[in-house]
């Protein structure tokens, strides 16, 4: 099967099963052991032949889910690979000696040669696309400039003033060198020029590489560039260019030093010499956090010193990024904002208005899909005017809520619906075995589950009433999910009264111990009892329960972890 499809098909999870976390202690991991044995031992149920059979399936489910996690070697393998890794052969003895540090020290090792060779056969390329337009005329202020005859209408025109076309592709040589060919064709106002370049780029040490470069264009060049780390928290980046013209050899070095502050902060300081940019220093500083990028710089040099400022408020619940950005120098002045959206998982769309003086008012578009870019800068107005400000702002905001609705909200539904089909047909037997055997689970827990009941009606401990799993309705809030009021425990064949949902009250009440619930972080399909209702849909699970004669009622994402009893979600007081 391909690796797309290994990724749809569902495995078991040990931790879930035990309802242990990732971290548990031995003596945790036999505490939940001896818990769930007492409850499916095959010998318990040895009057009812089809709920033996049914408890020595799941007793031997336990069971192995204890002997992987209760063993060290074992665990360190389930833990890295999951568990078809303990289905390969010859683990168990190559592994025997080993730490369970060791195991994923060694799975690491592999894994990176892996990717090496994937690399090796991967030519990793990368392009930009530039397309300058020039609108400057739908804005023009001064329309009595233009000598325009009485019988003819003056009509802006908007014209492609320049496009570059820059590409690149890797071809991993060996496991240390890594050849890359790239090249540019750009015109500007009608003036065309282009260039090819190699370079061979060596991993000389674990602390650096060095980097040699030839091409061919403005005349031939060639350059040597060298990385060195020189600490835990410095590295140092030199390089330097020949270009050969026909006005003779020129010459340009660069050298950048960084240094990393904090967790977050890390300063650079370049110089620059030579060439045709002249000469500079800069100093920058950018601190990145979950929230939050920024980026302050300061370069004194010839032609031009400038100070400039960026702020970028990253908004990962909404795949976006706003910018905000200015810069003062020698040539003028800049103020930039704009947006960034993700599109899909390896794509985003972005806009950003740029006033300048003397520049002007700038829309610059931007999509990048893969390692491909297309960036369309238009020049709307030579002089900051707040009509080609007001539309460069709304036109692509509305444009963007328009594509959104008609043409990226139905594909990502489309997609979302293929994905569930996709994973529903590839898990289809494992599902009816899942429905099947969690059936009969809740079955087995029937004597638990009265037991653990009216040990906790009689302590007025915590008493579950209720506890459904599965799709809310569209229409639904955290509470408003038909609950019904206490009474005796629902059949687990009970018909749903809402959205696609399964009754688990029965294995619920048998997780409680010593009148409290703990579920982990993790998806509860897993868990003895339960299993999916509706694949590829959010889920929620809703428990209503009774402790200290007072009625609660909680609803919790599928992931999220759970502890009960919780105050703040009492719903009225018995007496």
């Amino acid at each position: 099967m391909d690796e797309e499809g290994e990724n749809i098909l569902m495995e078991e999870n040990f931790y879930q099963l035990l309802n242990v976390s990732k971290t548990a202690a031995p003596e945790e991991i036999n505490s939940a052991y001896r818990r769930f044995s007492r409850m499916f031992h095959p010998d318990k149920h040895s009057t009812d032949p089809t709920k033996q059979k049914w408890a020595e399936q799941i007793f031997n489910k336990v069971k192995e889910a204890y002997e992987v996690l209760s063993d060290s070697h074992k665990r360190a393998i389930y833990d890295t690979l999951g568990k078809r890794g303990l289905e390969v052969e010859g683990w168990e003895v190559i592994f025997r000696t080993r730490t369970p540090r060791e195991i994923r020290d060694e799975y690491e090792r592999l894994k990176r040669e892996r990717e090496e060779r994937r690399l090796q056969q991967s030519a990793n390329p990368r392009g930009t696309i530039t397309l300058s337009i020039n609108a400057t005329d739908m804005f023009m202020k001064y329309y009595d400039e233009y000598e325009i005859l009485e019988d003819q209408t003056f009509m802006p025109s908007v014209e492609v003033s320049g496009m570059t076309i820059q590409q690149s592709i890797d071809a991993p040589v060996t496991l240390r060198n890594t050849m890359t060919l790239s090249g540019n064709i750009s015109t500007q106002n009608g003036i065309g020029t282009g260039s090819v370049n190699v370079c061979n780029r060596n991993l000389s040490s674990e602390k650096g590489w060095t980097e040699v470069e030839c091409g061919i264009g403005n005349g031939p060049l060639v350059g040597f560039k060298i990385f060195r780390t020189l600490s835990r928290l410095m590295f140092l980046n030199c390089g330097t260019v020949l270009q050969f013209t026909p006005r003779g050899v020129s010459p340009s070095f660069i050298s950048t030093m960084a240094l990393q502050l904090d967790a977050h902060s890390v300063g650079y300081l370049t110089y620059r010499a030579g060439g045709s940019g002249g000469s500079s220093m800069t100093t920058i500083y950018v601190r990145d956090s979950e929230k939050f990028h920024t980026n302050t710089a300061l370069q004194i040099g010839n032609p031009h010193s400038f100070i400039s400022f960026n702020f970028m408020m990253k908004m990962p619940q909404h795949d976006m990024k706003l910018r905000l950005a200015l810069k003062f120098g020698t040539f003028g002045a800049i103020a930039e904002y704009g947006a960034e959206k993700k599109v899909s998982q390896n794509s985003s769309v972005s806009a950003a208005v740029m006033l300048g003086v003397p520049s002007g008012v700038m829309l610059k578009l931007k999509w990048t899909c893969s390692s491909q870019t297309i960036v369309v800068p238009i020049h709307l107005c030579e002089e900051v005017m707040p009509s080609p400000v007001f539309y460069a702002t709304i036109v692509p905001l509305v444009s963007w809520l328009v594509l959104k609705k008609l043409v990226l909200d139905p594909i990502a539904r489309e997609r979302q619906d293929r994905d569930r089909q996709r994973s529903m047909e590839a898990n289809y037997e494992r599902l009816q075995e899942m429905q099947r055997q969690a059936r009969a689970t809740v079955e087995l827990m029937r004597e638990t589950y009265s037991r653990i009941r009216s040990e906790e009606e009689k302590k007025k401990g915590l008493v579950i009433l209720r506890a459904m799993y599965g799709k809310l309705p569209a229409d639904a809030s955290d509470h408003e999910v038909g609950m019904e009021q206490a009474g005796d425990a629902p059949s687990p064949e009970s018909p749903a009264a809402f959205g696609e949902v399964i009754d688990v009250t029965i294995p619920v009440q048998c997780l409680v111990k010593d009148s409290r619930l703990e579920l982990l972080e993790a998806s509860k399909s897993e868990l003895a009892g339960f299993y999916d209702p509706c694949v590829g849909d959010d889920k929620h699970l809703t428990v209503q329960y009774m402790f200290h004669n007072n009625l609660h009622l909680c609803t919790v994402p599928d992931s999220q972890a759970v502890v009960l009893p919780r105050n703040n979600h009492r719903v009225k007081n018995r007496s």
